[in-house]
Protein backbone atom coordinates (compact mmCIF):
# COMPACT_ATOMS: atom_id res chain seq x y z
CA UNK A 1 0.00 0.00 0.00
CA UNK A 2 1.05 3.53 -1.11
CA UNK A 3 2.50 5.87 1.66
CA UNK A 4 1.22 8.80 0.45
CA UNK A 5 -2.20 7.07 0.66
CA UNK A 6 -2.43 6.56 4.27
CA UNK A 7 -1.85 10.30 4.61
CA UNK A 8 -4.87 11.18 3.31
CA UNK A 9 -7.09 7.86 4.59
CA UNK A 10 -8.42 8.41 7.82
CA UNK A 11 -10.09 5.25 8.19
CA UNK A 12 -9.01 2.22 9.87
CA UNK A 13 -9.76 -0.44 7.81
CA UNK A 14 -6.73 0.69 5.81
CA UNK A 15 -4.40 1.44 8.32
CA UNK A 16 -5.17 -1.84 10.17
CA UNK A 17 -4.06 -3.63 7.14
CA UNK A 18 -0.77 -3.13 7.80
CA UNK A 19 1.61 -4.13 10.96
CA UNK A 20 4.76 -2.34 9.77
CA UNK A 21 5.85 0.53 12.10
CA UNK A 22 7.56 3.10 9.43
CA UNK A 23 5.18 5.57 9.41
CA UNK A 24 8.05 8.33 9.53
CA UNK A 25 5.83 10.09 6.37
CA UNK A 26 2.71 10.07 7.02
CA UNK A 27 3.02 13.37 8.58
CA UNK A 28 -0.59 14.29 8.45
CA UNK A 29 -2.37 11.07 10.46
CA UNK A 30 -4.91 12.15 12.44
CA UNK A 31 -6.41 8.79 13.47
CA UNK A 32 -4.06 5.82 14.04
CA UNK A 33 -6.17 2.79 15.52
CA UNK A 34 -3.97 -0.70 15.66
CA UNK A 35 -6.36 -2.09 18.88
CA UNK A 36 -6.96 -5.81 18.75
CA UNK A 37 -3.95 -6.72 16.65
CA UNK A 38 -1.54 -9.21 19.09
CA UNK A 39 1.23 -6.50 18.20
CA UNK A 40 4.03 -6.96 20.28
CA UNK A 41 7.19 -5.04 20.68
CA UNK A 42 7.90 -1.51 22.66
CA UNK A 43 5.80 1.70 21.70
CA UNK A 44 8.27 3.13 18.50
CA UNK A 45 9.29 6.46 19.51
CA UNK A 46 8.69 7.72 15.93
CA UNK A 47 5.07 8.57 16.83
CA UNK A 48 6.02 11.32 18.24
CA UNK A 49 7.15 12.57 14.55
CA UNK A 50 3.19 12.89 14.11
CA UNK A 51 2.13 16.33 15.16
CA UNK A 52 -0.96 15.77 13.72
CA UNK A 53 -2.29 12.82 15.58
CA UNK A 54 -5.19 13.22 17.90
CA UNK A 55 -6.26 9.47 18.36
CA UNK A 56 -4.09 7.25 19.29
CA UNK A 57 -5.65 3.48 19.85
CA UNK A 58 -3.17 0.39 20.92
CA UNK A 59 -5.23 -1.44 23.28
CA UNK A 60 -5.55 -5.23 23.05
CA UNK A 61 -1.93 -5.54 22.29
CA UNK A 62 0.99 -7.42 23.20
CA UNK A 63 3.10 -4.42 23.80
CA UNK A 64 5.68 -4.18 26.27
CA UNK A 65 8.52 -1.92 27.66
CA UNK A 66 7.74 1.35 28.93
CA UNK A 67 6.19 4.33 27.39
CA UNK A 68 8.04 6.46 25.34
CA UNK A 69 8.76 10.12 25.74
CA UNK A 70 7.17 11.52 23.01
CA UNK A 71 5.09 14.82 22.52
CA UNK A 72 2.38 14.00 21.06
CA UNK A 73 -0.20 17.43 19.79
CA UNK A 74 -3.92 16.19 20.90
CA UNK A 75 -6.79 18.09 21.65
CA UNK A 76 -8.10 17.55 25.27
CA UNK A 77 -11.36 16.66 23.49
CA UNK A 78 -9.48 13.37 21.57
CA UNK A 79 -7.63 10.47 23.38
CA UNK A 80 -4.84 7.78 24.30
CA UNK A 81 -5.91 4.25 24.90
CA UNK A 82 -2.71 2.00 25.92
CA UNK A 83 -4.81 -0.61 27.97
CA UNK A 84 -4.48 -4.07 27.85
CA UNK A 85 -0.80 -4.34 26.77
CA UNK A 86 2.00 -5.70 29.49
CA UNK A 87 3.41 -1.66 29.25
CA UNK A 88 5.39 -1.33 32.12
CA UNK A 89 7.81 1.42 34.26
CA UNK A 90 6.36 5.23 35.57
CA UNK A 91 4.25 7.15 32.87
CA UNK A 92 6.35 9.99 31.59
CA UNK A 93 5.39 13.33 33.44
CA UNK A 94 6.05 15.39 30.62
CA UNK A 95 4.26 13.51 28.06
CA UNK A 96 1.19 15.88 27.93
CA UNK A 97 -1.87 13.03 28.07
CA UNK A 98 -4.95 14.33 27.23
CA UNK A 99 -8.03 14.14 29.80
CA UNK A 100 -9.25 10.78 27.45
CA UNK A 101 -6.46 8.48 28.20
CA UNK A 102 -6.88 4.88 29.27
CA UNK A 103 -4.18 2.73 30.41
CA UNK A 104 -5.56 0.06 32.82
CA UNK A 105 -4.67 -3.71 32.98
CA UNK A 106 -1.06 -3.00 32.32
CA UNK A 107 0.63 -4.85 35.32
CA UNK A 108 3.43 -3.11 35.53
CA UNK A 109 2.43 0.91 34.63
CA UNK A 110 2.47 3.45 37.16
CA UNK A 111 1.86 6.45 37.70
CA UNK A 112 -0.72 9.87 38.47
CA UNK A 113 -3.34 8.53 36.09
CA UNK A 114 -7.13 6.51 36.55
CA UNK A 115 -6.67 3.15 36.07
CA UNK A 116 -2.94 2.72 37.44
CA UNK A 117 -1.21 2.74 40.72
CA UNK A 118 0.87 5.11 41.31
CA UNK A 119 4.78 4.54 41.86
CA UNK A 120 6.55 3.39 44.69
CA UNK A 121 9.94 3.32 44.78
CA UNK A 122 10.71 0.92 47.98
CA UNK A 123 7.97 -1.46 46.73
CA UNK A 124 10.00 -1.66 42.81
CA UNK A 125 13.18 -2.49 44.75
CA UNK A 126 11.87 -4.94 47.19
CA UNK A 127 10.16 -6.77 44.12
CA UNK A 128 13.45 -6.60 42.35
CA UNK A 129 15.21 -8.41 44.93
CA UNK A 130 12.69 -10.89 45.27
CA UNK A 131 12.67 -11.63 42.05
CA UNK A 132 16.33 -12.22 42.02
CA UNK A 133 15.84 -15.19 44.79
CA UNK A 134 13.33 -16.71 43.14
CA UNK A 135 15.55 -16.62 40.09
CA UNK A 136 18.08 -18.40 41.88
CA UNK A 137 16.00 -21.19 43.42
CA UNK A 138 14.78 -21.64 40.34
CA UNK A 139 17.79 -22.13 38.61
CA UNK A 140 18.46 -24.87 41.00
CA UNK A 141 15.27 -26.47 40.79
CA UNK A 142 16.16 -26.44 36.76
CA UNK A 143 19.74 -28.21 37.43
CA UNK A 144 17.98 -30.86 39.17
CA UNK A 145 14.75 -32.20 37.60
CA UNK A 146 17.12 -32.42 34.09
CA UNK A 147 16.98 -31.43 30.36
CA UNK A 148 14.44 -34.12 29.15
CA UNK A 149 11.85 -33.17 31.18
CA UNK A 150 12.36 -29.18 30.95
CA UNK A 151 12.40 -29.76 27.31
CA UNK A 152 8.91 -31.48 27.47
CA UNK A 153 7.28 -29.03 30.03
CA UNK A 154 8.53 -26.51 27.45
CA UNK A 155 6.92 -28.01 24.49
CA UNK A 156 3.60 -28.63 26.63
CA UNK A 157 3.42 -25.16 28.10
CA UNK A 158 3.78 -23.54 24.72
CA UNK A 159 1.42 -25.68 22.69
CA UNK A 160 -0.97 -25.19 25.74
CA UNK A 161 -0.17 -21.28 25.22
CA UNK A 162 -0.65 -20.96 21.86
CA UNK A 163 -4.20 -23.11 22.36
CA UNK A 164 -5.37 -20.46 24.75
CA UNK A 165 -4.19 -17.63 22.33
CA UNK A 166 -5.79 -19.01 19.41
CA UNK A 167 -9.38 -19.72 21.46
CA UNK A 168 -9.08 -16.06 22.90
CA UNK A 169 -8.44 -14.22 19.42
CA UNK A 170 -11.25 -16.46 17.92
CA UNK A 171 -13.50 -15.09 20.98
CA UNK A 172 -12.51 -12.03 20.53
CA UNK A 173 -13.37 -12.48 16.89
CA UNK A 174 -17.05 -13.54 17.64
CA UNK A 175 -17.31 -10.88 19.98
CA UNK A 176 -16.65 -8.51 17.45
CA UNK A 177 -19.26 -9.19 14.94
CA UNK A 178 -21.91 -8.71 17.79
CA UNK A 179 -20.85 -4.88 16.51
CA UNK A 180 -18.27 -4.93 13.90
CA UNK A 181 -18.40 -0.80 13.40
CA UNK A 182 -17.37 0.33 16.68
CA UNK A 183 -15.39 3.53 15.43
CA UNK A 184 -12.25 2.31 17.72
CA UNK A 185 -11.61 -1.21 17.48
CA UNK A 186 -13.40 -2.71 14.79
CA UNK A 187 -11.62 -4.99 11.90
CA UNK A 188 -11.75 -2.72 9.00
CA UNK A 189 -10.55 -4.70 6.22
CA UNK A 190 -13.42 -7.67 7.43
CA UNK A 191 -16.57 -5.06 7.49
CA UNK A 192 -15.03 -3.36 4.22
CA UNK A 193 -15.10 -7.09 2.37
CA UNK A 194 -18.20 -7.49 4.44
CA UNK A 195 -19.84 -4.60 2.85
CA UNK A 196 -19.25 -4.76 -0.64
CA UNK A 197 -20.73 -8.74 -0.23
CA UNK A 198 -24.01 -7.43 1.65
CA UNK A 199 -24.43 -5.11 -1.44
CA UNK A 200 -23.51 -7.01 -4.27
CA UNK A 201 -21.27 -3.95 -5.18
CA UNK A 202 -23.83 -1.36 -4.16
CA UNK A 203 -26.54 -3.10 -6.35
CA UNK A 204 -29.75 -1.36 -6.84
CA UNK A 205 -31.75 -3.66 -4.97
CA UNK A 206 -30.45 -2.70 -1.78
CA UNK A 207 -30.73 0.81 -2.23
CA UNK A 208 -33.41 2.12 -0.03
CA UNK A 209 -33.69 5.67 -0.84
CA UNK A 210 -32.25 8.63 -2.81
CA UNK A 211 -31.37 12.03 -2.61
CA UNK A 212 -29.35 15.02 -4.70
CA UNK A 213 -25.70 13.80 -3.71
CA UNK A 214 -25.94 10.26 -2.22
CA UNK A 215 -28.21 7.05 -1.64
CA UNK A 216 -28.60 4.77 1.17
CA UNK A 217 -28.04 1.35 1.80
CA UNK A 218 -29.40 -1.47 3.58
CA UNK A 219 -26.69 -4.74 4.43
CA UNK A 220 -26.94 -7.32 6.48
CA UNK A 221 -23.78 -8.89 7.64
CA UNK A 222 -22.79 -11.85 8.92
CA UNK A 223 -23.95 -12.52 11.95
CA UNK A 224 -27.37 -10.52 11.02
CA UNK A 225 -25.99 -7.02 12.17
CA UNK A 226 -28.16 -4.69 9.51
CA UNK A 227 -26.60 -1.27 9.33
CA UNK A 228 -27.68 1.42 6.65
CA UNK A 229 -24.91 2.78 4.49
CA UNK A 230 -24.82 6.32 2.93
CA UNK A 231 -23.01 6.40 -0.01
CA UNK A 232 -21.87 9.43 -2.20
CA UNK A 233 -22.91 9.22 -6.35
CA UNK A 234 -19.32 8.54 -7.85
CA UNK A 235 -20.15 12.20 -9.78
CA UNK A 236 -20.57 14.16 -7.40
CA UNK A 237 -16.72 13.08 -5.43
CA UNK A 238 -15.29 15.08 -8.55
CA UNK A 239 -16.60 18.73 -6.78
CA UNK A 240 -14.91 19.12 -3.70
CA UNK A 241 -18.14 20.57 -2.06
CA UNK A 242 -19.34 17.11 -1.73
CA UNK A 243 -16.99 14.68 -0.36
CA UNK A 244 -15.97 17.64 2.04
CA UNK A 245 -19.81 17.63 3.58
CA UNK A 246 -18.98 14.05 3.58
CA UNK A 247 -15.86 14.20 5.65
CA UNK A 248 -17.78 17.01 7.80
CA UNK A 249 -20.77 14.23 8.87
CA UNK A 250 -17.93 11.70 10.22
CA UNK A 251 -15.85 14.31 11.50
CA UNK A 252 -18.75 15.50 14.12
CA UNK A 253 -20.39 12.32 14.49
CA UNK A 254 -16.98 10.62 15.73
CA UNK A 255 -17.04 12.49 18.81
CA UNK A 256 -20.91 12.60 19.91
CA UNK A 257 -22.78 9.89 21.87
CA UNK A 258 -26.22 10.46 22.50
CA UNK A 259 -29.23 8.30 22.76
CA UNK A 260 -31.50 10.27 20.31
CA UNK A 261 -28.55 10.82 17.56
CA UNK A 262 -27.91 8.41 14.60
CA UNK A 263 -25.02 5.93 15.73
CA UNK A 264 -22.43 6.30 13.03
CA UNK A 265 -20.55 3.01 12.83
CA UNK A 266 -17.77 3.67 10.97
CA UNK A 267 -16.59 5.33 7.14
CA UNK A 268 -14.81 5.13 4.11
CA UNK A 269 -13.07 8.15 2.42
CA UNK A 270 -11.39 6.22 -1.24
CA UNK A 271 -12.19 8.44 -3.73
CA UNK A 272 -13.63 5.34 -5.58
CA UNK A 273 -16.13 4.55 -3.61
CA UNK A 274 -17.01 7.39 -0.45
CA UNK A 275 -19.66 5.80 2.21
CA UNK A 276 -20.80 6.34 5.74
CA UNK A 277 -21.75 3.43 8.21
CA UNK A 278 -24.99 4.07 10.08
CA UNK A 279 -27.30 2.11 12.29
CA UNK A 280 -29.93 1.01 10.66
CA UNK A 281 -33.32 2.70 11.44
CA UNK A 282 -36.08 0.71 10.22
CA UNK A 283 -39.19 2.53 9.66
CA UNK A 284 -37.42 5.13 8.37
CA UNK A 285 -38.40 9.34 8.01
CA UNK A 286 -40.40 11.26 10.24
CA UNK A 287 -41.41 13.28 6.74
CA UNK A 288 -42.39 9.72 5.26
CA UNK A 289 -44.52 8.29 8.06
CA UNK A 290 -46.09 11.32 8.14
CA UNK A 291 -47.06 11.13 4.78
CA UNK A 292 -48.68 7.92 4.81
CA UNK A 293 -51.81 7.51 6.95
CA UNK A 294 -51.27 4.07 8.44
CA UNK A 295 -47.81 4.90 9.50
CA UNK A 296 -49.28 8.50 10.80
CA UNK A 297 -51.96 6.80 12.74
CA UNK A 298 -49.26 4.35 14.26
CA UNK A 299 -47.33 6.79 15.30
CA UNK A 300 -49.69 7.96 17.55
CA UNK A 301 -50.37 11.07 20.02
CA UNK A 302 -48.18 9.71 22.64
CA UNK A 303 -45.55 8.46 20.19
CA UNK A 304 -45.70 11.69 18.66
CA UNK A 305 -44.57 13.83 22.15
CA UNK A 306 -42.25 11.28 23.26
CA UNK A 307 -40.79 12.48 19.40
CA UNK A 308 -40.76 15.78 20.14
CA UNK A 309 -38.72 14.98 23.24
CA UNK A 310 -36.18 12.91 21.70
CA UNK A 311 -35.03 15.84 19.11
CA UNK A 312 -35.06 18.36 21.76
CA UNK A 313 -32.60 16.49 23.96
CA UNK A 314 -30.38 15.83 21.07
CA UNK A 315 -30.17 19.16 19.99
CA UNK A 316 -29.81 20.31 23.52
CA UNK A 317 -27.13 17.80 23.72
CA UNK A 318 -25.42 19.18 20.79
CA UNK A 319 -25.90 23.56 21.96
CA UNK A 320 -25.09 22.81 25.87
CA UNK A 321 -23.39 19.50 26.50
CA UNK A 322 -20.61 19.29 23.28
CA UNK A 323 -17.92 21.95 23.45
CA UNK A 324 -17.27 23.59 20.80
CA UNK A 325 -21.09 23.71 20.34
CA UNK A 326 -22.37 22.01 17.27
CA UNK A 327 -25.38 23.80 15.06
CA UNK A 328 -26.96 21.07 12.84
CA UNK A 329 -28.28 23.98 10.69
CA UNK A 330 -30.65 21.12 8.91
CA UNK A 331 -33.31 19.99 11.19
CA UNK A 332 -36.56 18.83 9.80
CA UNK A 333 -38.92 15.62 9.70
CA UNK A 334 -36.74 14.51 6.64
CA UNK A 335 -33.37 14.34 8.86
CA UNK A 336 -35.33 12.38 11.63
CA UNK A 337 -35.11 8.73 11.43
CA UNK A 338 -37.80 6.37 13.26
CA UNK A 339 -36.25 2.91 14.83
CA UNK A 340 -38.68 -0.12 14.85
CA UNK A 341 -40.32 1.27 18.12
CA UNK A 342 -40.50 4.68 16.58
CA UNK A 343 -38.20 6.42 18.29
CA UNK A 344 -36.86 9.60 17.20
CA UNK A 345 -33.16 10.11 15.90
CA UNK A 346 -31.42 13.32 14.53
CA UNK A 347 -29.49 12.16 11.94
CA UNK A 348 -27.96 13.81 8.88
CA UNK A 349 -24.70 16.18 9.79
CA UNK A 350 -23.25 17.38 6.07
CA UNK A 351 -24.08 20.61 6.99
CA UNK A 352 -23.44 20.72 10.93
CA UNK A 353 -20.92 23.46 11.94
CA UNK A 354 -19.06 24.09 14.69
CA UNK A 355 -19.77 26.85 17.34
CA UNK A 356 -16.65 28.92 17.47
CA UNK A 357 -16.98 32.04 19.89
CA UNK A 358 -13.85 33.70 19.01
CA UNK A 359 -14.73 34.26 15.24
CA UNK A 360 -17.03 35.24 12.88
CA UNK A 361 -20.03 32.64 12.73
CA UNK A 362 -21.24 34.02 8.88
CA UNK A 363 -22.06 31.23 6.59
CA UNK A 364 -23.76 30.23 3.05
CA UNK A 365 -27.43 29.91 3.14
CA UNK A 366 -27.98 26.02 3.89
CA UNK A 367 -30.49 23.85 4.96
CA UNK A 368 -34.25 22.67 4.04
CA UNK A 369 -36.40 25.12 2.63
CA UNK A 370 -39.47 25.92 4.84
CA UNK A 371 -37.44 24.63 8.04
CA UNK A 372 -35.03 28.13 7.46
CA UNK A 373 -34.86 30.60 10.25
CA UNK A 374 -35.71 33.55 8.72
CA UNK A 375 -33.11 36.03 10.01
CA UNK A 376 -30.53 33.84 7.88
CA UNK A 377 -31.60 35.50 4.69
CA UNK A 378 -29.82 38.74 5.93
CA UNK A 379 -27.67 38.33 8.62
CA UNK A 380 -26.16 34.79 7.58
CA UNK A 381 -24.76 34.52 10.96
CA UNK A 382 -25.41 30.85 12.12
CA UNK A 383 -26.66 30.74 15.83
CA UNK A 384 -28.27 27.95 17.77
CA UNK A 385 -31.73 29.57 17.70
CA UNK A 386 -31.59 29.00 14.12
CA UNK A 387 -31.90 25.15 14.97
CA UNK A 388 -34.24 26.17 17.68
CA UNK A 389 -36.52 27.87 14.98
CA UNK A 390 -36.34 24.69 12.62
CA UNK A 391 -37.19 22.69 15.91
CA UNK A 392 -40.01 24.74 16.24
CA UNK A 393 -41.52 24.18 12.52
CA UNK A 394 -40.94 20.44 13.15
CA UNK A 395 -42.75 20.25 16.44
CA UNK A 396 -45.67 21.91 14.58
CA UNK A 397 -45.29 19.35 12.10
CA UNK A 398 -45.67 16.43 14.39
CA UNK A 399 -48.58 17.80 15.97
CA UNK A 400 -50.51 18.93 12.79
CA UNK A 401 -49.35 16.08 10.48
CA UNK A 402 -48.12 18.06 7.55
CA UNK A 403 -45.81 21.03 7.29
CA UNK A 404 -46.88 24.21 9.13
CA UNK A 405 -46.51 26.65 5.99
CA UNK A 406 -49.84 28.58 6.16
CA UNK A 407 -49.55 28.38 9.60
CA UNK A 408 -46.44 30.16 9.82
CA UNK A 409 -47.08 32.59 7.70
CA UNK A 410 -50.08 34.03 9.58
CA UNK A 411 -48.29 33.47 13.00
CA UNK A 412 -46.85 37.71 12.66
CA UNK A 413 -50.38 39.03 12.13
CA UNK A 414 -53.28 39.05 14.49
CA UNK A 415 -55.41 36.21 12.79
CA UNK A 416 -54.26 34.17 15.47
CA UNK A 417 -56.84 35.27 17.43
CA UNK A 418 -59.41 33.33 15.21
CA UNK A 419 -57.45 30.34 14.96
CA UNK A 420 -58.28 27.42 17.38
CA UNK A 421 -56.45 24.84 18.39
CA UNK A 422 -58.44 21.68 17.53
CA UNK A 423 -59.02 23.20 13.94
CA UNK A 424 -54.86 22.91 13.55
CA UNK A 425 -53.74 19.53 14.55
CA UNK A 426 -53.47 15.86 12.86
CA UNK A 427 -57.72 15.20 12.31
CA UNK A 428 -56.81 11.62 11.72
CA UNK A 429 -56.50 11.47 15.65
CA UNK A 430 -59.47 13.20 16.69
CA UNK A 431 -61.52 13.33 18.92
CA UNK A 432 -59.12 13.25 21.93
CA UNK A 433 -60.23 10.88 24.93
CA UNK A 434 -57.44 10.82 27.42
CA UNK A 435 -56.61 14.62 29.33
CA UNK A 436 -53.25 14.24 29.80
CA UNK A 437 -52.56 13.78 26.08
CA UNK A 438 -54.46 16.92 25.99
CA UNK A 439 -52.65 18.54 28.09
CA UNK A 440 -49.23 17.56 26.55
CA UNK A 441 -49.77 18.40 23.22
CA UNK A 442 -51.26 21.94 24.63
CA UNK A 443 -47.97 22.32 25.93
CA UNK A 444 -45.62 21.33 22.97
CA UNK A 445 -47.76 23.59 20.81
CA UNK A 446 -46.70 26.26 23.06
CA UNK A 447 -43.38 25.59 22.94
CA UNK A 448 -43.15 25.34 19.42
CA UNK A 449 -44.56 28.71 18.84
CA UNK A 450 -42.33 30.69 21.55
CA UNK A 451 -39.39 28.23 19.23
CA UNK A 452 -40.85 30.74 15.92
CA UNK A 453 -40.60 33.99 17.52
CA UNK A 454 -39.29 36.57 14.59
CA UNK A 455 -36.73 37.77 17.09
CA UNK A 456 -34.43 35.18 18.04
CA UNK A 457 -33.39 36.58 20.97
CA UNK A 458 -36.89 36.01 22.34
CA UNK A 459 -36.52 32.37 21.73
CA UNK A 460 -36.16 29.90 24.17
CA UNK A 461 -32.97 27.78 24.71
CA UNK A 462 -33.14 23.69 24.13
CA UNK A 463 -32.32 23.09 26.60
CA UNK A 464 -35.02 25.38 28.09
CA UNK A 465 -37.37 23.15 26.19
CA UNK A 466 -36.09 19.83 27.28
CA UNK A 467 -36.01 20.95 30.74
CA UNK A 468 -40.08 21.94 30.48
CA UNK A 469 -40.61 18.93 27.98
CA UNK A 470 -39.38 16.85 30.61
CA UNK A 471 -40.89 18.22 34.12
CA UNK A 472 -43.86 20.65 32.91
CA UNK A 473 -46.69 21.09 35.64
CA UNK A 474 -49.05 22.59 33.19
CA UNK A 475 -53.26 23.01 33.53
CA UNK A 476 -55.41 23.92 30.43
CA UNK A 477 -55.63 27.84 30.08
CA UNK A 478 -59.46 27.13 28.79
CA UNK A 479 -61.62 24.48 27.94
CA UNK A 480 -59.62 22.62 25.18
CA UNK A 481 -62.16 23.12 22.18
CA UNK A 482 -62.22 27.04 23.24
CA UNK A 483 -57.81 27.48 23.15
CA UNK A 484 -56.82 29.28 20.27
CA UNK A 485 -53.30 29.91 19.08
CA UNK A 486 -53.58 33.65 20.32
CA UNK A 487 -53.64 31.91 23.74
CA UNK A 488 -51.15 29.79 23.08
CA UNK A 489 -48.39 32.12 21.90
CA UNK A 490 -49.00 34.49 25.18
CA UNK A 491 -47.71 31.54 27.61
CA UNK A 492 -44.51 32.71 28.86
CA UNK A 493 -42.33 29.84 29.00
Amino acid sequence: MRQEALQTYPLHMIILITTDWKIDALANLQYLDFANNFIEGKIPVQLGNLTHLTNLNLSHNKLSGTIPTFHLQISISQYIDLSYNDLDGPVPSDLGLPEFTLLDHNKGLCGEHWGIPPCNTTKKESKKESKKESKFVISIAVSLIGTTFLVFAIVGAFLLFKGKARKSQIETRIARNGDPFSIWNYDGKIAFEDIIQATENFHIKYCIGTGAYGSVYKAELPGGHVVALKKLHSFRSESPAYPKSFRNEAEILINIRHRNIVKLHGFCFDKRCMFLVYEYMERGSLACILRNDVGAVELDWVKRVDAIKGIARALEYMHHHCNPPIIHRDVSTNNVLLNSKLQAFVSDFGTARLLNPDSSNRTLLVGTYGYIAPELAYTMEVTEKCDVYSFGVVALEIIMGKHPRELLSSLSSSSTKDILLKDVLDARFLPFLDELIVRDVDFVTSLALACLHSNPRNRPTMQKVSQELSGHRYSLPKPFNAISLCHLTGLEI
